[in-house]
């Protein structure tokens, strides 16, 4: 697993010339490009979940483009559509920018749920269907959604269903003043970005999602995983728990942080780690909950103190 603990750290360090002071959020955004997900970013304005994303885009040399989601785009503004081309006397395809690598999302929550809805179709199938014509999108390929958990006036939230096609929910947070600091001396003259650079090709990056592939999980490990999602289900305070996507989400997400570590094995802390970006977003808590101010992060993280941590040996040799 060298290959993906040298690639993944080259890119973590290439954003962090751009995102200062967030690796946690910049590792679960490379985590979701080598585990094959899709990642929603949601923060307040201004702390780089733009940034983030584009700086991601322009480590990689992949096709790019985004998509600036407000409640006037339709379905056929991210799919495509069929034109009439007069020279030809035939209808010819016209590709939406959803037929790239790597998608930026921008505010998807302002989209209506049909534009969201033909988004996350192309998320989950890797491909749309136009005119009774499928077109498939080119690997690797990512979605990076961002959204803003302040404004709701002329927003459509993502729905359950919907929110359960992104493996991770991010939040970047404020930086601290030494952060925010270097920030301005950064952008004083020029936006570091500029000055992003490839560091891998595409090729490269489909190699190493079949490499996190090959990462080991003992059954225990997949009990414990199993057993975590079951009781977000279960808990008293839900009205909604992870689905088993989710569970699957957990289990990819732990072999490509145990790859990003070059070990060839899962260990329960790395279920531990991911747990909460995993499976917050996807548990919906019940009224009373939300009254009494519980976030789905508490919950996660009693659960984990709750369920019994497997023992024994992890690396299946």
């Amino acid at each position: 697993m060298e290959t993906v603990k040298e690639l993944t750290t080259t890119l973590v360090h290439n954003i962090e010339k751009v995102i200062i002071g967030k690796r946690r959020a910049v590792q679960l955004a490379v985590l979701g490009l080598i585990c094959e997900g899709h990642v929603l970013i949601e923060d307040v304005p201004g702390v780089g979940k733009t940034m983030l994303a584009r700086s991601l885009a322009r480590s990689l040399n992949c096709s790019f483009s985004r998509i600036q989601c407000t409640p006037d785009m339709l379905p056929s503004d991210i799919t495509g559509v069929e034109i009439f081309d007069q020279s030809s006397g035939e209808f010819r395809f016209l590709p939406g920018p959803i037929l790239n690598q790597i998608i930026l999302a921008d505010e998807i929550n302002r989209a209506t749920p049909k534009t969201q809805s033909a988004l996350l179709e192309a998320m989950q199938e890797r491909q749309v269907t136009v005119s009774g014509e499928t077109h498939h999108i080119p690997r690797p390929f990512m979605v990076l959604a961002t959204q803003n958990p302040i404004e709701y006036e002329g927003t459509f939230p993502l729905p359950e269903a919907q929110l359960d096609r992104f493996m991770f929910k991010v939040n970047i947070g404020y930086p601290g003043i030494t952060e925010e600091m270097a920030v301005i001396a950064n952008q004083q003259f020029v936006h570091p970005i500029e000055s992003i650079e490839p560091v891998t090709s595409p090729e490269k990056i489909i190699e190493v999602q079949e490499q996190v592939k090959e990462v080991f999980i003992a059954e225990s490990i997949k009990k414990y995983i199993v057993e975590i999602t079951q009781e977000t289900r279960a808990a008293d305070s839900v009205y909604l728990g992870a689905s088993p996507r989710g569970s699957l989400a957990l289990a990819r997400a732990s072999q490509g942080w145990a790859a990003m570590y070059g070990r060839k094995f899962v260990i329960p802390d790395d279920v531990k780690l991911l747990a909460e970006s995993t499976l917050g977003h996807r548990v919906i808590l019940s009224s009373s909950a939300r009254l009494q101010e519980l976030r789905t992060g508490d919950l996660v993280r009693e659960i984990l103190r709750n369920v019994p941590v497997p023992g024994g040996d992890f690396q299946g040799e």
